[in-house]
Formats: C-alpha cells, sequence, structure tokens
C-alpha cells in the first residue's frame, strides 16, 4: 500500500484553474495533488537574434520555485545571482516539451515565454509545469487567432508529462515528495496525444531495473498522462 493508499495505477487529483492571472495572454493554476504551479504564457513580438529573418517563432520556457514552495525555506536564486543547475535543466525540459508539438513557422516571427512558477511542491513539480503550460500556450494561440494575428493553429497535438517511479519493488504513477525520495527508481515520461514520446528521464536511484520495468513505469505514464490530456481538454474548453 503506497503512502498515500492509492493505488499503483491512481493519479492524484489533477486541477487546472484558467485565467488565474490577468495580464498574460494565457495563465494558468494547475495542480498534481498538493503541487501547485502557477504557469503564465506571454506573447512577444521579437525572436531570439539566431532566428532572425528564418520566418519562424520560437516558444521558450523559465521556471521558478518559490522560497517557501518546499518544507523549509530556500535562497531565491535571483539573490544568489545564478541559476542552480537543476533549474537550468528543467526549464529546458520544459521548452523541448513544448516546441515538440508546434509548428514554429505558423507562430510567425514572434516568441510566446511560459513562465513556470512553483508555489508549492510535494513531487512532479516539473511534470505539473509541463501540463500545465500547454494549456497557458493553447490560450494565449487562440487569441493571437481570434485577433487575426496568425491564421493557421501552430499547435499540432497537446502534450504531457507524468511522473513514474518504481517503490519498494512496486512500480507506481504520479510519485509525491515522500515517494519521490524514497524511490528506486524514479522517471518522467513527456508524452504526445496519440502515442509518442517526446522526451523520458529514468534513473535508477536505489536499485537497477531491467526492460520490463522500463516498460510497466511507461504503460502507467500513458494512464497517467490520458487523464492529464483530458484535463486539458475541459480546462481550454471552458
Amino acid at each position: 500500500m503506497r503512502p498515500s493508499g492509492r493505488a499503483p495505477d491512481e493519479m492524484r487529483a489533477i486541477s487546472i484553474e484558467t485565467g488565474f492571472t490577468k495580464h498574460a495572454e494565457g495563465s494558468c493554476l494547475v495542480g498534481f495533488g498538493d503541487t501547485r504551479v502557477l504557469v503564465t504564457a506571454s506573447v512577444e513580438e521579437r525572436i531570439p537574434p539566431w532566428l532572425r529573418g528564418k520566418g519562424e517563432g520560437w516558444v521558450t520556457a523559465e521556471y521558478s520555485m518559490l522560497p517557501r514552495a518546499t518544507h523549509t525555506r530556500g535562497q531565491r536564486e535571483a539573490a544568489k545571482g545564478k541559476q542552480s543547475g537543476r533549474t537550468q535543466e528543467i526549464q529546458r525540459l520544459i521548452g523541448r516539451s513544448l516546441r515538440s508539438v508546434v509548428d514554429l513557422r505558423k507562430l510567425g516571427e514572434r516568441q510566446i515565454v511560459l513562465d513556470c512558477d512553483v508555489i508549492q511542491a510535494d513531487g512532479g513539480t516539473r511534470t505539473a509545469a509541463i501540463s500545465g503550460a500547454w494549456v497557458a500556450l493553447r490560450l494565449a494561440v487562440d487569441k493571437l487567432m481570434a485577433a487575426g494575428a496568425i491564421s493557421d493553429d501552430p499547435i499540432e497535438a497537446k502534450v504531457a508529462a507524468i511522473s513514474c517511479g518504481i517503490c519498494s519493488g512496486t512500480p507506481v504513477l504520479d510519485l509525491n515528495y515522500h515517494e519521490d525520495s524514497s524511490a528506486d527508481a524514479d522517471a518522467n515520461f513527456v508524452l504526445i496525444e496519440g502515442g509518442k514520446i517526446a522526451e523520458v528521464q529514468a534513473t535508477a536511484e536505489g536499485a537497477t531495473y531491467d526492460e520490463e520495468g522500463l516498460l510497466r513505469l511507461l504503460r502507467l505514464a500513458q494512464i497517467g498522462c490520458a487523464q492529464v490530456f483530458r484535463a486539458q481538454d475541459e480546462a481550454t474548453r471552458k
């Protein structure tokens, strides 16, 4: 039995509240259990210098964790004067995940920045951020299309992410902090609706695992992402 009482293939409650902030072109507060991430999408009529003249846009992300998102207060990275390697790795993952489902040529020469700020962390912050970022991106693109700024929808599919792990020899879905910190192995899956895989991060922490173990984690991820896709669809249809 998992500490939470959930079955091995049971997700935590998913919540997505759209329009959470007033000024951003797209925004939502996404929750995976007790993990809460505020995501905003900002449309900028400019692109990175290395893209100028190529007739395409860009989608990128920034990620941060508020000082008291965790059990003890963490120092703001701005106060340290630099981002941690973890922060850089996560925001690059978010950007790659979103770009995997966007036709940048249809976006035109503009960029959309997804800001993902963790206000409460209980495991799975990067996966919640990716899943919420798609919703904020969808809302921002809908506004661009409604305004006539772009004619063709650049978003080709939904993308979502979920964590899985092997705890006490059992593969489980959607790890909270307690499970993640004690798991024998953990993985983050970024899946595209329709069955394709955008990215997999998998690590043996306390014990190695075999091919069947990895496949079992993938099957759990498919179950979890199917639920996230439904939540994304419901959120963007409101």
